[in-house]
């Protein structure tokens, strides 16, 4: 698959984590909502360069922000 898909499924791997820094969320919410909107941004510009027409299932998990299901299909894809 071409480099912007794994960059994307970084991206998502990475949104991820930090919703499960729970850690930071308790400690400073403030900061943990402006690294979860950064890698929200990131996500959205990797999206973005992916090459074009999407199959069907991942353009909407991409449109509808199910992110865990587009790190699904990525990740069933060897990324």
């Amino acid at each position: 698959m071409d480099a912007a898909f794994t960059h994307l499924a970084a991206a998502l791997r990475e949104r991820i984590a930090i919703i499960a820094d729970r850690a930071l969320y308790e400690r400073d919410p403030a900061a943990h909502l402006e690294k979860l909107k950064a890698a929200s941004a990131q996500i959205t510009t990797h999206a973005a360069a992916l090459p074009r027409p999407l199959e069907g299932d991942f353009a909407h998990y991409l449109q509808r922000a199910s992110y865990a299901k587009a790190l699904d299909w990525l990740e069933a894809r060897g990324l």
